[in-house]
C-alpha cells in the first residue's frame, strides 16, 4: 500500500520491508553486551542434543555442510552467528492420505485438516479448518501442533504461519518445529517473513511452471543468528514499527474517506448552484439553450451528428431540487450528442492489430484512461468500429456505472460505453456534472434491473442535468480545481 496523506508520501509495504531487512542485519536494536553470544547459545544445543541422541530420544541427522565466506550474505555483529535453518530445529514435509475424500469426517472430534485455504489474508496465524479427517488418515500424512511454524512449499511458496491449533497437513506445507531452544517464536516468524530468507526460497524453488521447496533446500537456507535476548528485543521493536505503520494507514485511509467525501459534497454544491455566486451579467442558461438547439440542428444538416427522436418535456415532478433562476433543467441529450460504441467482429483478423485504441469499461475510471489498450483496430476495424474524438466523454454504462473520461486522442469504444459530445457547453463542466452524486444515482435508477446495472443510450439521453450559463460553468470548473489542488497538496 502506498499512503498519500497531505504533505506525507509513504511506501508502507516498502517502509516493513526495510524494518525486517534493518532488523536482520542487526541495525534496529542495539547489541547489549551483557547477553550471551550466540555461538554460546549454540554450543549448548550441540551439546544438550547430543545427550538426547546418546539417550535414543532423538535419532541422529545428516550433517549439514559448513557455511563457506562465499555464502555470508552481509556483515552481522560479532554476538551473531550464521546457521543453516535445518540446524538444531526440525523441518518435515506433510502428506496427504488419498482419496482425500475417504478420510474426511463432519465428526467434531476430528483431527484439523490443515490446507493454504485456511490462512487468513494478512494474518501470521491459522485459528481454525473448514475440514477434519478421520484418525486413520494419520498414517499417511503428519501430525502438527499448537506453535509449529508452517511454510508453504507450492504456488505461493515460503509463506510462514504459526498453528494455534493442532492437527495435520497435507504434502502442500514443511513443518518447522523444536525451535525454540534456539529461535524466539515471533523472531522466527519476521525472519522467514524477510527478504533474507525470501531472497533465497526463489532462488532454491524448482520447477518450470509451479515452483516448489523441500524440506533439503529449506534446510540449507542460511540464516543470521542473534542471541536469544536480542531477538526478543528486536521483536519488540519491529512490533512497535508495524503498529506505527498500521496508525499512518488507517489515518490515511480516514483521510481518503474524508477526500471522498469533500469532493461529493463539492460536486453537491456545484450542481445546485452554491459553490460559486451568480453574476446578474451572465448570459441566462435559457439563452444558452436555443443557441445550442440551433447548433444541434446545424450538425445534423451537415450530417455530422445524426437526428434524435424528441425528448419528453421535463415535469416539476421529476425536478429533484431547486436551482438558481439564472439556470434551467434540461435532458443530457438536449445538450449533447451521444453515441453507443460497438465492438468489430473477432472473426476477422484484418480488423485488430493496428494503432487505435479500443476501449472498454475497466480502461476508464475518473481520473485516468487507458490508451495502452491490449486490443488496436487497423484501418479496417476503424470502418467497423465506433470511433470517440477529442473533447468527447466517455462513460462506462455496465457494472460500475458512470466512470467517465474526456478525450485528448480518438479512440474506438465497445457498447458497454457511450460517447457523450458536449454542445456549446463547457466539456469539464459536464465532465464534473457525470460524476455527481444525483446523477450517478439517476443512472442506477434507470438501470435494467438485471444482475449487472446495464444503462442504454435512450435512458442515459432522459436523465436531467442543471444547467448553469456558460460563464457560470467556466467559475464552476475554476473553483472545483482549485479545491482539487488544495486537497491534493
Amino acid at each position: 500500500m502506498i499512503v498519500k496523506n497531505s504533505s506525507l508520501s509513504v511506501d508502507t509495504e516498502k517502509l516493513r520491508k526495510k524494518i525486517l531487512d534493518l532488523a536482520m542485519r542487526g541495525k534496529l536494536v542495539p547489541q547489549d553486551s551483557q547477553d550471551e553470544p550466540a555461538s554460546v547459545l549454540l554450543e549448548k544445543i550441540k551439546e544438550e542434543k547430543a545427550q538426547l541422541i546418546k539417550e535414543k530420544k532423538i535419532k541422529k541427522s545428516k550433517p549439514l555442510p559448513e557455511i563457506t565466506e562465499e555464502e555470508k550474505l552481509f556483515e552481522i555483529p560479532e554476538s551473531w552467528e550464521w546457521v543453516r535453518l535445518g540446524e538444531n530445529i526440525q523441518i518435515d514435509r506433510g502428506g496427504s492420505p488419498r482419496p482425500i475424500k475417504s478420510y474426511l469426517t463432519d465428526d467434531e472430534n476430528g483431527i484439523n485438516w490443515i490446507k493454504i485455504g485456511d490462512t487468513k489474508e494478512n494474518s501470521k496465524y491459522i485459528t481454525s479448518t473448514k475440514e477434519k479427517i478421520i484418525p486413520e488418515g494419520l498414517k499417511k500424512t503428519r501430525l502438527v501442533n499448537k506453535g509449529d511454524f508452517l511454510l508453504s512449499n507450492s504456488m505461493s511458496f515460503g509463506r510462514p504461519y504459526i498453528l494455534k491449533i493442532d492437527g495435520a497437513i497435507h504434502d502442500g506445507w514443511l513443518v518447522i518445529s523444536d525451535f525454540v531452544s534456539m529461535l524466539d517464536n515471533d523472531f522466527l516468524y519476521y525472519l522467514l517473513s524477510s527478504k533474507v530468507i525470501k531472497d533465497q526460497f526463489a532462488r532454491l524453488a524448482t520447477g518450470s511452471t509451479v515452483k516448489n521447496l523441500n524440506k533439503d533446500r529449506v534446510s540449507r537456507v542460511i540464516i543470521p543468528l542473534p542471541p536469544l535476548a536480542e531477538q526478543k528485543r528486536i521483536v519488540a521493536k519491529v512490533e512497535e514499527c508495524m503498529q506505527a505503520i498500521k496508525i499512518i494507514e488507517d489515518s490515511s485511509k480516514e483521510y481518503e474517506k474524508l477526500e471522498n467525501q469533500l469532493d461529493k459534497k463539492v460536486l453537491d454544491l456545484a450542481m445546485r448552484g452554491k459553490l460559486v455566486p451568480q453574476d446578474s451579467q451572465d448570459e441566462l442558461a435559457s439563452v444558452l439553450l436555443e443557441k445550442i438547439k440551433e447548433e444541434k440542428a446545424q450538425l445534423i444538416k451537415e450530417k455530422k451528428i445524426k437526428k434524435s427522436k424528441p425528448l419528453p418535456e421535463i415535469t416539476e415532478e421529476e425536478k429533484p431540487f431547486e436551482i438558481p433562476e439564472s439556470w434551467e433543467w434540461v435532458r443530457l441529450g438536449e445538450v449533447s450528442a451521444i453515441n453507443t460504441g460497438n465492438t468489430p467482429s473477432k472473426k476477422y483478423k484484418e480488423y485488430y492489430g493496428g494503432d487505435l485504441p479500443f476501449v472498454k469499461p475497466a480502461d476508464i475510471n475518473n481520473n485516468h484512461i487507458n490508451y495502452d489498450t491490449d486490443e488496436k483496430l487497423t484501418d479496417k476495424g476503424k470502418e467497423k468500429g465506433r470511433i470517440a474524438s477529442p473533447n468527447d466523454i466517455l462513460i462506462t454504462c455496465i457494472g460500475n456505472l458512470g466512470r467517465n473520461y474526456f478525450l485528448d486522442k480518438d479512440v474506438a469504444f465497445n457498447q458497454q460505453i457511450n460517447a457523450v459530445t458536449p454542445i456549446n457547453i463547457e466539456k469539464i463542466w459536464l465532465h464534473y456534472t457525470l460524476l455527481s452524486s444525483f446523477f450517478i444515482q439517476q443512472m442506477y435508477n434507470n438501470a435494467s434491473a438485471t444482475t449487472v446495472s446495464i444503462l442504454n443510450k435512450t435512458k442515459l439521453e432522459r436523465l436531467l442535468v442543471p444547467l448553469p450559463p456558460l460563464a457560470e460553468q467556466k467559475r464552476i470548473v475554476t473553483k472545483i480545481k482549485e479545491i482539487e489542488i488544495y486537497l491534493k497538496n
